[in-house]
């Protein structure tokens, strides 16, 4: 997994960013060692402009969460329970500090390698997974999330066609009800429902 997950030795240079989503803004603290340190990306802001909110409630996981932005944004415009978890402990520090300057409630965050960690039911788990972590947590990842899920729970994901969206996406046809609910500039928004 590299130096992906083991950032410790990086030299930190925290700083504030500002994001504008679904009419919000939003302060991020980022740093070196975690994925979009310059700001919002435009995958992980298509995911939050597309994934319908009528269907994000109850208790929600932010999985591989990084600086927090899906965890954060979901409970700020929708009031759900969030349980925010990533193996980066530069990622849950940033999350923390996020979470603060965002005035959020009822969010929690841990350190947690994929699910090994996480001891509950969700009734939707949002994730923009680690790409350059390879394949086999890839899978993890998503494929698993299905045991984390309540019983009408979905799993919502963005994915990038050149990093193999469609071989993934039918690789979850054999577990989920898979619906493509946007493409835009090679980025896949998925939901995936039991």
């Amino acid at each position: 997994m590299g130096q992906y997950f083991e950032n410790v030795d990086l030299p930190s240079k925290m700083v504030k960013t500002n994001a504008f989503v679904l009419g919000k803004k939003f302060i991020f603290c980022t740093d070196n060692g975690v994925f979009s340190k310059d700001g919002l990306d435009f995958g992980s802001r298509l995911l939050l402009e597309t994934i319908p909110l009528e269907e994000v409630g109850g208790k929600v996981l932010d999985m591989g969460c990084g600086y927090g932005v899906f965890g954060i944004v979901l409970n700020k415009i929708t009031s759900c329970y969030v349980d925010m978890v990533d193996v980066n402990l530069r990622a849950i520090h940033l999350s923390e500090i996020n979470i603060k300057e965002n005035k959020c409630e009822n969010v929690n965050v841990f350190e947690s390698n994929a699910y090994e960690k996480i001891n509950s039911k969700y009734s939707c788990i949002v994730t923009n997974p680690p790409i350059r972590a390879g394949k086999q947590v890839v899978y993890e990842i998503v494929m698993n999330a299905r045991n984390y899920l309540d019983d009408d729970g979905k799993l919502f994901l963005v994915i990038r066609k050149e990093q193999g969206a469609k071989s993934l996406i039918s690789d979850l046809e054999k577990y989920y009800n898979v619906e493509i609910l946007n493409k835009k500039k090679g980025f896949f928004i998925v939901k995936c429902s039991l």
